[in-house]
């Protein structure tokens, strides 16, 4: 998991020049679901001691679990009045993301 309050994409810098504008910067635009697989991950990873928890294996089911959810992008200071995607079913799309992982390791 990232270090608290750390931006999983910091390393990059989202900044653009618009004519007549100047820079814009994007650093601030997140996807609220990634945070919110990365916070339920290790404990659905529990639920599967078969599962071979590989740096690899776990990198492809965060990418896998996020392609299963919809993208929920908002600004640094946004206020977000109603997930369209309970808690649980992002938890069930890390589960799915587990199994297809399993069946189909490299």
């Amino acid at each position: 998991m990232f270090p608290a309050g750390r931006n999983p994409m910091s390393g990059h810098n989202r900044q653009i020049e618009i004519p007549g504008l100047g820079v814009v910067d994007l650093n601030g635009i997140t996807n609220r679901n990634e945070k919110r697989v990365l916070a339920c991950l290790p404990d659905v990873l529990q639920e599967f001691p078969d599962f071979s928890q590989e740096r690899v294996t776990v990198q492809d089911v965060y990418a896998l679990s996020l392609n299963l959810l919809p993208p929920r992008y908002t600004q640094a200071f946004s206020i977000v009045l109603k997930e369209p995607v309970t808690e649980e079913e992002v938890r069930e799309a890390v589960r799915q993301a587990i199994r297809r992982v399993q069946q189909n390791p490299k």
